[in-house]
């Protein structure tokens, strides 16, 4: 990862922030993407401090344009972009009959359309460098979680997206991850969106049980490293899961059912 220029959306928290600190170890160049334009700035200054180059753009990602300036300016300042982590996302909680539909178009636009936008500008300089797409989705990209139609709708798409465009560059020597942590501990449930699209505040599970977000970034850029195809993180809710739901869907569906009602002030039971 040395010297390589690198996108990082989502770089203000969670997993994005724990990337971004991995690879800043690592000697990485950042370009640095998030909606808090003042946290980027501080991760500016702070890896400036320890000889590490970085940018901060604030980014919607829901929106084109922004997301076109982010691949605009990093290759002003670098020249080139060696590898595209599409991280920025959010989530939901509520039951798909009491949601109001804007939910379901706000995780759309942040989690796949700000992967494709980002993506749609940045592959001709990744086609130039013979570079990495990433894209961080969740075990929720391979199975159905009650009271996350739009979340795992979201996430799904970006799955199908992302390995279609491995297809077809194939022979153009693009690297393409798709990356599925398992419950991971961050602030994307603190902000987890509500049926009326108010975030609900409080995580409902106990974080301190759950992969740390750093666990998760090193692992995620080791596959990075290894150009890996896909990787699924955390074993049980993780690899497990998938590959049980390939043989007793049914099965995991009443799993999944029982393990998310448990949850405090589940939308079900």
């Amino acid at each position: 990862m040395k010297d390589n220029v690198i996108i990082i959306t989502g770089a203000s928290s969670g997993i994005g922030f724990a990337l971004a600190s991995e690879l800043a170890q690592r000697g990485a160049v950042l370009a640095l993407g998030a909606r808090n334009g003042q946290k980027l700035e501080e991760m500016v200054r702070d890896f400036s401090r320890r000889g590490v180059t970085s940018i901060a753009v604030p980014t919607d990602v829901s929106r084109e344009d922004e997301c076109r300036n982010l691949v605009q300016k990093t290759v002003e300042a670098f020249g080139r972009v060696d590898v595209l982590i599409n991280n920025a996302g959010i989530s939901m909680r509520a039951l798909f009959e009491d949601l109001d539909l804007k939910v379901l178009h706000q995780l759309m636009d942040v989690n796949f359309w700000g992967t494709v936008y980002c993506t749609k500008y940045a592959l001709p300089h990744l086609l130039q460098s013979r570079g990495s797409v990433v894209g961080i989705i969740s075990v929720a990209g391979y199975i159905g979680l009650p009271g996350r139609t739009g979340y795992a709708a979201s996430k799904f798409a970006i799955r199908g997206f992302l390995d279609t465009l491995r297809c077809e560059n194939r022979k153009k020597g693009l690297h393409v991850l798709v990356a599925a942590p398992g419950f991971t501990s961050s602030n994307i449930r603190n902000l987890s969106l509500t049926a009326d699209g108010t975030p609900q505040g409080t995580t409902p599970r106990d974080e301190g049980k759950m992969m740390t977000a750093e666990e998760a970034a090193r692992r995620i850029v080791r596959a990075i490293e290894k150009r890996k195809r896909s990787l699924i993180l955390t074993f049980l809710e993780g690899k497990f899961t998938v590959f049980l739901n390939k043989f007793c869907p049914s099965l995991v569906d009443r799993l999944a059912y029982e393990h998310m009602a448990k949850e405090p002030d589940s939308p079900f039971k």
